[in-house]
């Protein structure tokens, strides 16, 4: 059967553009590109607990069977829900299959036509495609400009009714720097019919339960996206708001609706790793390392995006050349990862470094020293 044209030309022009992704494969390089922050994903003592608490409880189910709305809204659900709202100070949880699903769900189905969201320029993917599936309107700010922020409220909220949702992450994926989120908060609450939504994936585990409440500000925000399968290892994720919100997704999220729930080893995974997170001492070894990279970058003068986070960027403009520099650092043993155009813009390509808990300090400087030689 002939391939179709259309598809194939975008296959081409992808790989004129040395743009063309492939599906990874395992390797043993030294880790900097995973979202495993706390090591968690690979935590023998979370796997061993996870499959204690599933046989003491007698639950011995692979699937959830069906839909949350028909059959597959087993017990661990209310379980696990009710530990999220009591941890992340919220009246309630929800959880959905993946944070691509969560972001889909709400911004598809929460803002109405003739609303408006405004959303920061670098938002992650998932988030744009729910508002492009939204009868809202929506329009941009400046990354992590308050000031555009407020401009835009104003414009959108002088003689009009429409429900205001604006949106940023609390660490941003591709940059791993972080917004001023008390001084968004601050102007959001000057305005009516104004909503606050926070998306934070990269920063559950690394800043605690996040940044939200390490700045206590759960008060003040609309809906929370937390995601299970970053700094948590697992798999899922939630929105926490309020019961109203709660009520709303339930009816009209439709990637909530339609679609098989998480199993109950899914859940109970989730739960273990919460535990986990109040008593690992991995979150204090992932801050040391962030501290030891921020310090070895600076000694020897790289440019990195600046970051507080596990999330550490070198812009190296084009995809070729940052590909080479990538290649150069696997072929000397570290997993390091080249982040291309069209994922960012052209000319920002760049190198992301994840680290982790299990990155030794020496791991860290010995990778820094190897980018200094090939830039």
């Amino acid at each position: 059967m002939e391939f179709p044209k259309k598809l194939y030309q975008k296959i081409t022009q992808r790989e004129a553009q040395n743009s063309l992704r492939r599906l990874g494969k395992e390797n043993s390089l030294i880790d900097f590109s995973s979202n495993d922050y706390l090591g968690f994903a690979k935590s023998e003592v979370l796997f061993d607990k996870t499959h204690k608490f599933l046989v003491d409880n007698n639950s011995k189910i692979n699937g959830a069977t069906g839909s949350r709305l028909l059959s597959g809204n087993h017990k661990l659900y209310t379980i696990v829900e009710k530990q999220l709202a009591k941890l992340h100070n919220s009246e309630t949880s929800l959880i959905f299959n993946s944070g691509y699903d969560a972001n889909i769900g709400f911004f598809a189905s929460v803002p109405q036509r003739g609303d408006v969201i405004l959303y920061d320029e670098l938002i992650h993917a998932s988030i744009r495609d729910g508002i492009q599936l939204s009868n809202a309107k929506s329009f941009k700010f400046k990354h992590n400009d308050t000031k555009d922020l407020e401009e835009k409220i104003l414009r959108f909220t002088q003689n009009n009714d429409s429900e205001v949702y604006v949106i940023t992450e609390s660490v941003f994926s591709m940059d791993g720097d972080s917004p001023d989120l008390i001084a968004m908060s601050q102007i959001i609450k000057k305005h009516t019919n104004v909503h606050f939504v926070i998306d934070e994936a990269h920063a559950l585990g690394v800043f605690d339960f996040g940044l939200v409440q390490k700045l206590h500000l759960e008060n003040d925000i609309f809906a929370r996206i937390i995601t299970f399968g970053k700094g948590l290892g697992c798999h899922g994720a939630a929105i926490l708001g309020s019961g109203q919100l709660q009520q709303y997704l339930v009816n009209f999220s439709r990637s909530f609706i339609y679609t098989t729930g998480l199993s109950p080893h899914a859940l109970a995974t989730i739960k273990i790793a919460y535990e986990e997170l109040a008593i690992s001492n991995s979150k204090a070894q992932l801050l040391q390392n962030i501290q030891h990279f921020i310090s070895e970058s600076n000694r020897l003068k790289l440019n990195f995006i600046k970051s507080n986070s596990a999330i550490h960027c070198c812009i190296i403009s084009g995809n070729e050349h940052v590909k080479s520099i990538a290649l150069q650092l696997q072929q000397h043993g570290f997993e390091v990862k080249p982040i291309l155009s069209p994922t960012v813009p052209i000319n920002q390509e760049r190198l992301r470094f994840c680290l982790h808990a299990y990155n030794s300090k020496e791991e860290i400087t010995n990778v820094l020293k190897n980018l200094a030689t090939f830039v």
